[in-house]
């Protein structure tokens, strides 16, 4: 099961109670206040993980609790402190504040860690009241209460690839065959129910280079405003750094215009929002075992006006899937190139 989207309720620990006392011992006249402070609630901590790559678990336990403080107590005891609760995420979770859908934070990276709910402060004991003229003060503090807040978490695949274009056009028979992820693959639309990611592994050591691929399940027409799966998927090509198209030229398909087809996903992504249609892209004729020459005629002529290489393969024999994994992974070096120098 692939959980992209979930809405937790957490409660930091309340902050313990200050005590009033007085030491009261034999041979010490007039002992003075003695109460301790209560204890700080615990708190409520998210933190990355690369072992976590789902959010079922929130999505059937969405509450969660942090322990309060321990009140005070005489002897100037202070209260033991909440002990907090560390949520583990998936990383590339977006949180957001339910309530104003403000972004709350990003986990790009793994072992990232931040609170998202603070504990509550312990109130202070009658001891820490006394002054010169006030040595007997009977007032204490009741703990503060921790926070408590909505969030809701949306998961965005990390991946250097996403493989896109309509439905059943050989995506999962492409990413099974260039990795070892083995996705559901059948004759009809809408097979992938869930996006497949593979690691994709080009040349010998020490020269190999490697690169995850995301298999997007199928896009069409009306897309971006809720269409067939609609936008649920849309969001996972936003991290990627390179698209390969790809594009059915045998007949099986029913669309007589495999440059159409280029055209119709390339404005659901432009549509979508979020840069989409200016990422890099690579177009794939697939099932070329099966081709319609004419529909591969077009398809080179539609690439060649718009400056995009064309890779015709078929998953099934083999043919051309040595070029294309080669063209995909220098793509993405370049890709990466260009990041890590602007990033600095």
């Amino acid at each position: 099961m692939f959980i992209d989207e979930a809405t937790i309720r957490v409660k930091a620990g309340d902050g313990g109670n200050g005590c009033m006392a007085f030491r009261r011992e034999k041979f010490v006249p007039r002992g003075g206040p003695s109460g301790g402070d209560g204890g700080k609630g615990g708190d409520v901590i998210m933190e990355s993980s690369e072992r976590h790559n789902t959010l079922v678990h929130f999505r059937f336990n969405p509450e969660y609790k942090a322990q309060r403080g321990r009140h005070g107590e005489g002897s100037n005891r202070t209260g033991r402190e909440g002990v907090d609760v560390v949520l583990k995420v998936p990383v590339g979770t977006i949180v957001y504040d339910a309530d104003s859908d403000d972004k709350v934070y990003d986990f790009s990276r793994p072992d990232e860690r931040i609170v998202i709910a603070q504990g509550g402060r312990g109130g202070r004991g009658n001891a820490r009241f006394a002054t010169s003229t006030h040595q007997a003060p009977r007032e204490h503090e009741d703990g503060r209460p921790g926070e408590e807040r909505t969030f809701r978490l949306e998961l965005k695949l990390l991946a250097d690839v996403g493989l896109v274009g309509y439905p059943n056009v050989g995506k999962s028979t492409l990413i099974s065959r260039i990795s070892a992820a083995r996705p559901k693959i059948a004759d009809y639309p809408f097979t992938t129910l869930q996006p497949n990611l593979g690691v994709v592994m080009v040349g010998k050591p020490p020269e190999e280079k490697s690169f995850v691929v995301a298999d997007i399940p199928g896009l069409i027409e009306g897309a971006h405003k809720g269409a067939g799966l609609g936008t649920q998927f849309l969001r996972h090509i936003e991290r990627t750094r390179l698209l390969v198209h790809l594009v059915d030229i045998s007949d099986a398909s029913g669309r007589p215009d495999p440059a159409k087809d280029v055209e119709v996903i390339n404005e659901e992504l432009a549509s979508f929002g979020a840069n989409l249609e200016k990422k890099p892209m690579i177009v794939v004729g697939s099932k070329m075992d099966v081709a319609n020459k004419e529909k591969l005629m077009k398809l080179r002529r539609y690439c060649k006006t718009k400056g995009l290489e064309l890779f015709p393969i078929s998953a099934v024999t083999g043919k051309g899937i040595d070029d294309l994994m080669y063209a995909m992974a220098e793509k993405v070096e370049e890709v990466r190139l260009q990041a890590s120098v602007v990033g600095h």
